[in-house]
This record gives C-alpha cells, structure tokens and sequence, in this order.
C-alpha cells in the first residue's frame, strides 16, 4: 500500500505558473514577440519567468528597451550585464534617436522624456515587425493598468481603448491581430508589489544597488526628493542634502523619486513594503502626478 503527499502550492507559486502560462501562450500565438527589458526589478522577474517557460532552450523572442537616455547608469549596466549572463540579444532604441530624426520634439531642454517613450517604442514596433511586447506593468501600480487586461489590444496606430478589449474568461487569450495592430502583454499583472519583493528574494534574484538603501545628495523638489545628478542639477534656491534613501521603482532620473529608507537587504525591504500605505508610483513617479501626463492618457497615445 502507498500514500501520496499533497503538494501545496503557495500564492507564488500560483503566480509564476500563471505567467509562464502567459509567456507560453504568447510564444505559441504571436508570430514575432518581444519582451521588453529595462534592468528594473519588475523585468528582473520577468526574465526568470522566461527562463522557466524555455530553458534549456533560447528565449522565442529578443529582449528590448527603450531608453531615455536619462536612465540612471546603475540600471542600464546591470540591462547590459544580465542579458550577456543569459546570451540572449538585447535591442536598445533611444529617446535620443527619435529626437534626432525629429519624431520627439521636446518644449523645452529640461522637459522630461519620459513620456516620450510611446514614440520610440511605436517606432521600434515597426522597425522590427514585433506583433506583441511583454512587458512587467502591474495592476497594483496605478489606476490606468488596473483597467487593463493582460492581452492587451493596440489598433494600427499604438493606440488603447479600455472599452475596446477582448474578454479573457476562463485564461483563454486571444492574440489574433492583423498587420500593423499590436498586443502588449502582462504576465504579472495580478502580481503586487509585495509579491515582487518576495519572489526576488525566493529566486535570490540579482538587483541593481539602487534599489537598497544608500547615500547620495538630494533636494526637496515640489514635495518630493529629487537626486542631485547631472540630468537634474540643485536650483540656487535649493539646499542640497546627502540623504539615506532607495528607489521603489526606477526611470528617467527626471520623474523617478527615491524615497527616505534605511532597507538595504531584501527581508528589510520587504518589511517595508508591508507596512507602506502608498503605492510606489503613488510616492516615487513625478511625472504620474499631473493630468497632462496622466497614466491612461499616455497608454492611448501608444505608452506601454
């Protein structure tokens, strides 16, 4: 006589198997994915989620980032790093690109790129034919992507219609898509950021030093902390501080605030994350906190 033990599956291990399901599904139905990579925690798990769904195989589909060009250098050495490490091929494009073919206009010298990106990546999308982009947004992060399914349709034009989307009953997913429409793909999207936080630290998943705590110069800046750099020098006016601080998420160093931590290991950030009662958008991304710049306006201009 035999017994058999009941394996149970904890709430990450639900998780992960629904997005390798996701990437799974992806590589069956598109014909020319991408997944895009930035070097931020978010596309940190998504890689290890790749390397679950394909190992020992190559990843179907190329990594990609869209770059600023005012990203911070911890970040894009560790983009650059991590891909070598898993030899799979990186395809940068750059704000900086657009600017110069005049795609990207800014207003002024000091504006934020930031939300200039949906231009590069719709470029991009069309300079390599990519049918879908994977990409590590989650619901939790703000209201726009709370409204968005995790195939999520674009027409010809890039652009999102939140009363547009195809029902997802029952994890069935539908990528059918004629030639010049897109899919931008989620499979974290019903992950939090707590649960970020603790599949790093299961994975023992490597980050760039920006997310731990350290000291750099900082000045108040419309009620947030904005880094001392050479992108965002100190105004006359401003009193520069060396402050204890670490990023909850990262960007262009314009918009993306730090925030007042001393958490320099993972078990300490997560402790963190627990007890936060602000999201990180909510606390660290500048460029979320005026209408003109809203979330949902951006992802129906072809903001991924």
């Amino acid at each position: 006589m035999t017994t058999t033990t009941k394996q149970t599956l904890s709430h990450l291990d639900w998780l992960e198997s629904e997005a390798i399901h996701i990437m799974r599904e992806v590589a069956g139905q598109c014909s020319n994915p991408v997944l895009l990579f930035s070097g931020g925690k978010d596309s940190i798990c998504m890689l290890r989620i790749a390397e679950k769904a394909f190992r020992p195989g190559k990843f179907p589909f190329p990594l990609m980032h869209i770059d600023t060009g005012h990203n911070y250098k911890e970040v894009t050495d560790f983009r650059d790093k991590r891909a070598a490490e898993l030899g799979e091929r990186l395809i940068v494009r750059s704000v900086e690109e657009s600017m110069k073919r005049g795609t990207v206009v800014l207003k002024s010298p000091d504006e934020s790129r930031n939300k200039h990106q949906s231009v590069t990546l719709l470029e991009a999308i069309e300079e390599f034919g990519f049918d879908a982009c994977l990409g590590g947004a989650r619901r939790d992060e703000e209201k726009a992507r709370a409204k968005e399914r995790i195939f999520s349709f674009r027409d010809e034009f890039g652009q999102w219609d939140p009363k547009n989307q195809r029902p997802e009953l029952w994890d069935l997913y539908n990528a059918r898509s004629f030639k010049g429409e897109n899919i931008r793909v989620f499979p974290i999207s019903n992950w939090t950021e707590f649960d970020v936080w603790q599949y790093i630290e299961r994975e023992k998943l490597e980050l760039p030093s920006i997310y731990y705590a350290h000291t750099r110069p900082i000045v108040v800046r419309n009620g947030g902390l904005q880094p001392v750099t050479d992108v965002t020098p100190a105004r006359p006016d401003e009193k520069i501080e060396e402050m204890l601080v670490r990023f909850r998420t990262v960007g262009d160093i314009t918009c993306t605030a730090p925030v007042l931590s001393d958490a320099d290991t993972i078990e300490k950030i997560i402790a963190e994350t627990a007890t936060t009662t602000i999201t990180e958008r909510g606390a660290t991304r500048l460029d979320d906190q005026t209408s003109e710049a809203s979330m949902e306006q951006r992802k129906k201009e072809g903001y991924f």
